[in-house]
This record gives C-alpha cells, structure tokens and sequence, in this order.
C-alpha cells in the first residue's frame, strides 16, 4: 500500500541577492512576522501535512530568534542548507530520511513564496495523492514572450500555447525525488529533475497570488494579498 503521509520542505538557506544587502529574504518582516513564517504556515493550516523540514544554512542564527511555538513539533529546522536551492533541497531529503519513508509525499516550498492558498494547496494534495509521479502548482502564461538577442532587442515572438508559468509547491515522493536530484546537474526546480528521469509531472492549476517575493517592490504585495486572506499573525 502506498503511504498517504505528507511532509513539506522549505530550502531557506539562500541570501536573497536581489533584494539587495542586509537581512536574508525568507526573514524580512511581512505583518509582523518574517516571510519563512507565512511560507511555513501556509503549508501546516492543511492538517493533512504531518511536519515541515526548514532546511537552514549551517551558521544560521536567526531562525530561533523567532517564535515558531504555536506549531509544536510540526516544524523541523535542518541545519544542512547548501549553496544552492539543488544542493539544499537534496541535502534536506537526505536529513529527512530518518523520518519520511521513500513512498511518503514530499511538497518542496520557496521560502519566498508566503501567498499559498489554501484552496490551491488542498487542489493539489486532492490531484496528485494517487498520482503515480506526482506535479506541480502552475499557471499558464498570459502575457505575451518575447525572446532577446544578446543586444537586447527582441529576436523573435514565442507562441503561449500549452506554456504554464511554474510554482511551489512541488510535489514528489520523497524515495523519487532524493533519486532523481542525487543523479542530476544542478536544476532551478524539482520538477526539472524528475523530467530528466524521462517522467512527466503533473501540472495543477495555481493562483496570481501564489507570488515569488523577489523584489523589494514585491513586500508591498505580498502583504496586499496575505491582509485579503485575513491571516492572524
């Protein structure tokens, strides 16, 4: 019999770049808590989820200045991060192990990404449970794509038919996915490597709001969209 455990994983072990020096991305404040928090919590309001694993950077200091109590034993710091999303995605699977079992769903989550919804987040868990490889939150793309050449000028217009715009989380199990990033170059997604075992994952329909914060203009909208949930902090 197949597992119906779910577990989710959260790599926050990066910098943030792009938002620029100071304070790393997943712990800038949005409505009083960082931005890990709403990530963290996002998953958990499903009660089918049984833990989160944070995979953290090695040093991190500033995730137990923070309270995570209200989430009792649900959470699961890793201090095992890498120095990229691939590195701390497998290294976390593997610092798992002890606990999820190859068969146990794994639902990989940006740290950057604290809109989920939950109708999103229960349409995915309901698509993929039985699925026999598993998907992704998704949303097709809307808006025109052009491509550039090297001088910046557009080279050539793409067709948007049948292209979709990936999300997290992203679903696999876990026995699949630690096979599938341990024997891959390093991937932007999960879904990247699970394609490369000749797979196809399945693409489930997400939400505008489930938005990567990767811009400091983004703070302002990810906490237009989490104030419209009517999350408490």
């Amino acid at each position: 019999m197949t597992s119906e455990r779910f577990f989710g994983l959260i790599p926050a072990a990066g910098a943030g770049e792009r938002m620029g020096p100071g304070t790393p991305k997943q712990y800038l404040m949005l409505r009083g808590r960082p931005m890990l928090y709403h990530s963290v919590k996002a998953l958990l309001a499903n009660d089918r989820i049984d833990t989160v694993f944070v995979v953290l950077a090695p040093a991190d200091r500033e995730f137990r200045q923070h309270a995570w109590g209200e989430f009792g034993e649900r959470v699961a710091p890793l201090y095992c991060g890498g120095a990229t999303r691939h590195d701390s995605v497998l290294n976390g699977l593997v610092a798992a192990s002890s606990t999820a079992q190859p068969d146990d769903w794994m639902l990989v989550h940006d740290a950057a990404r604290p809109c989920l919804g939950q109708q999103e987040l229960q349409r995915m868990l309901d698509a993929l449970a039985t699925d026999e490889v598993g998907g992704i939150l998704a949303v097709p793309v809307a808006d025109t794509l052009k491509r550039a050449d090297p001088a910046g000028r557009i080279q050539t217009t793409e067709r948007r038919e049948h292209l979709w715009q990936a999300q997290t989380p992203q679903m696999f199990r876990h026995g699949l996915l630690l096979h599938a990033l341990s024997r891959t170059a390093k991937m932007t997604d999960e879904a990247g490597a699970i394609e490369a075992l000749g797979l196809k994952p399945k693409l489930v329909q997400g939400s505008a709001t489930n938005l990567k914060v990767t811009y400091a203009e983004d703070l302002q909208l990810a906490e237009t969209i989490l104030a419209s949930f009517g999350r408490q902090t």
